[in-house]
């Protein structure tokens, strides 16, 4: 079996790699566990060194450029958006060498012994299974606070970004991380479950789709190994009527079609008051309207291609679903046919009816759910009417409106007035079905450690 890089604006394959064979595949899985022995060894100043040096590489302006390149190339993000991720993978290196050892130092507890503390230890090699949509960031937040904490790391990527993945193991083998800290591994993903449940690997992560976590879930549970999951998102969006409607259209625009409209954490669902929906959503459509949708390499373009003809497919045959159930199209609504790869126009659909079979999707493009409610109380049942719960972006001036948005929606994070992110001083993840565990701030690094007791009379 091979793993195919396809350019998504061209439809045309860029490289081919050989899968790992089996015995190539056990012999690197063992190599982790060697390696880990000498690396839990390393000092927490070494691991920053390492972490600084790996921040310094991804800002060099020439390289960073040409893995941003490498990633508009395999998944069609944006060039200005695919420069901007590397540049955010250097700051989440910086926060861990900067604070990891603080966030591992021994903590003292007073209690009857004559000592007793807490000491954060290493667990060993850590699998990370890691989307397409983000091919460096969602790397780099899970290695940098993994290899901080003494682990080692073993990357299964997704398929249609290899080159990706090996751009990012020389990455940190040139920033001076010992061979087999981290490695990637060119397989398919029918190979997960052998390594998830192989003794050497101890515990594992998984940012990608509902499935793909419920199957790796399943497959560590019958071996009893910690995992931490970030799954898919519908996030709301949700606008009152004393918001700033300018600023909220256009942060709405940015949140629903950053990254070809291809994040769990993009705005889905606009939940709209009915007092100011007819004009935020004059607005929002002309928004949509100057949108330039075509080559992603060239600075201009607004929108690329989506990742695989698959998702495509799947992303048309889930808005003419919901057409053909009651849904009123406002603008797009169909692919683009201005170049030969995977587009679809950016789309807006109104007012999707309970009953539809895609009413609690998420769909995975460029394409924005629109719903009118009549007050803040059916806002935030509409909000919470979702099998996810990641994230949610509220608009709002008023102060008892804002406590009420934060305390009563049922996600991971609630951003007022901005769009919901990431940030490595932050913890990031959700409830509800879009996964379980946390990445970033203290909580990430704590994921994958023993959290050990001592006690001394």
């Amino acid at each position: 079996m091979s793993i195919a890089s396809i350019n998504p604006t061209t439809g045309q394959q860029l490289k081919n790699f050989p899968a790992l064979t089996d015995d190539l595949l056990r012999a690197k899985i063992i190599e982790s566990e060697r390696v880990f022995q000498d690396y839990r060894q390393t000092s927490w100043a070494q691991r920053s060194q390492w972490l600084h040096q790996a921040a310094s590489l991804l800002r060099d302006d020439r390289q960073s450029l040409a893995w941003a390149k490498l990633m508009t190339l395999e998944m069609g993000k944006p060039i200005d958006q695919a420069i901007a991720e590397i540049q955010k993978c250097a700051l989440v290196c910086d926060y861990y060498a900067e604070y990891g050892a603080e966030f591992l130092a021994p903590e003292i507890v007073a209690t009857d012994a004559s000592q007793s503390r807490i000491e954060y230890h290493p667990l060993g090699t850590i699998l990370a299974v890691m989307p397409w949509n983000f091919p460096f960031w969602q790397v780099f937040r899970f290695a940098a606070p993994t290899l901080m904490a003494g682990n080692v790391a073993l990357l299964k990527h997704a398929s249609n970004v290899p080159q990706c993945a090996i751009a990012i193991e020389d990455i940190l083998l040139r920033a001076g991380f010992p061979p087999g800290v981290f490695q990637t591994l060119l397989i398919s993903a029918d190979r997960v479950e052998s390594i998830v449940k192989s003794p050497q690997v101890k515990a594992a992560t998984l940012t990608g789709s509902e499935p793909a976590g419920a199957s790796l879930a399943q497959a560590a549970g019958t071996v009893l190994k910690k995992i931490v999951l970030e799954l898919g998102g519908s996030d709301p969006f949700i606008v009152t009527t004393s918001a700033d409607l300018d600023e909220a259209v256009a942060v709405g625009v940015k949140a629903r079609l950053l990254n070809n409209g291809q994040s769990c954490i993009a705005a889905k669902r606009f939940i709209v008051l009915e007092d100011i929906a007819d004009v935020f959503t004059t607005k929002f459509v002309e928004a949509f309207r100057q949108l330039q949708i075509g080559d992603p390499l060239q600075s201009e373009i607004n929108v690329g291609p989506l990742a695989t003809r698959t998702g495509c497919e799947q992303l048309d045959a889930q808005v003419q679903t919901s057409i053909a159930g009651g849904a009123e199209c406002l603008i797009g609504g169909k692919p683009w046919s201005g170049l030969p790869g995977f587009f679809y126009e950016p789309t807006i659909l109104k007012n999707i009816p309970p009953t539809c079979a895609t009413y609690r999707d998420e769909f995975f493009g460029p394409v924005a759910l629109l719903f009118t409610v009549p007050d803040l109380d059916a806002a935030i049942a509409l909000a919470n009417d979702s099998p996810f719960g990641l994230g949610a972006s509220a608009w709002t001036q008023d102060a008892t409106e804002r406590d009420r948005l934060i305390s009563q929606l049922d996600v991971g994070s609630v951003f007022i007035n901005g769009m919901v992110k990431s940030d490595p001083r932050l913890p990031f993840g959700g409830i509800k079905r879009s996964g379980y565990g946390r990445e970033l701030g203290r909580p990430g690094i704590l994921e994958f450690v023993n959290i050990k007791t001592i006690w001394i009379k």
